[in-house]
């Protein structure tokens, strides 16, 4: 691993954020916090995500788009976000592009995404040890 990808890793570590495995397509629900005035809040963001920029690194985004009394509202989250409370998601989209830009001349049901649902979800990585065979006789 180089110099730069170590420094990555020690400040996302360092963050502390748990991020979940989504990708374009995915119905996202975003905590954001608000500060209106004195008081802060978290304010839902729902909607699809139709791009993922920058992988899964520090300087990653994510635009999620929704549609807000008929118009189109797109917005960018980094990824690493202090005002991202958390990231939820909502339903697996099945897809096969991996920028959905095209959602945005679209309205009504051409602007739906199939759910995917026979999703697994990733195993855990492991430590790299073989697990220990006992006979069971």
């Amino acid at each position: 691993m180089d110099l730069i990808a170590e420094l990555e890793a020690e400040q996302i570590a360092s963050l502390g954020k748990k991020i979940p495995d989504f990708k374009a397509g995915d119905t996202v629900r975003v905590g954001y916090k608000v500060t209106e005035g004195t008081r802060t809040r978290v304010q839902n963001y729902e909607g699809v995500c139709i791009s993922r920029k920058h992988g899964e690194g520090i300087a990653g985004s994510f635009t999620v788009r929704k549609i807000s009394f008929g118009e189109g509202v797109e917005r960018v989250f980094p990824l690493y976000s202090t005002n991202i409370e958390e990231i939820t998601v909502v339903r697996r989209g099945k897809i096969r592009r991996a920028k959905l830009y095209y959602l945005r001349s679209r309205r009504g049901k051409s602007a739906r995404i199939a759910e995917q649902t026979n999703y697994r979800a990733p195993k855990p990585k492991s430590d790299g040890k073989k697990p220990v065979q006992g006979s069971a006789t």
